[in-house]
């Protein structure tokens, strides 16, 4: 298991989600981004969104792959 997998998997796996909602206008004119991904709320506390890159230049899209079609969560 790679640096990033032990990364992911000790942040991620076993945490329930306990709430979702957009980032608010005003959250994403804070840190200057133009859209407003899907922010996914943790029982830890934790949240988790989608970025264009790396460097979080932008929110992103989701794409969410079910059994029976992928469903993309927009980006506002």
């Amino acid at each position: 298991m790679g640096k990033w997998q032990k990364q992911a998997v000790g942040l991620l796996k076993g945490r329930t989600i306990v709430n979702v909602q957009w980032m608010t206008e005003e959250n994403a004119k804070e840190i200057g981004w133009n859209s407003r991904p899907l922010l996914m709320v943790l029982d830890n506390g934790t949240i988790v969104h989608a970025q264009a890159d790396d460097e979080g230049n932008d929110g992103g899209a989701l794409y969410v792959d079910t059994s029976k079609k992928g469903i993309v969560l927009p980006v506002f």
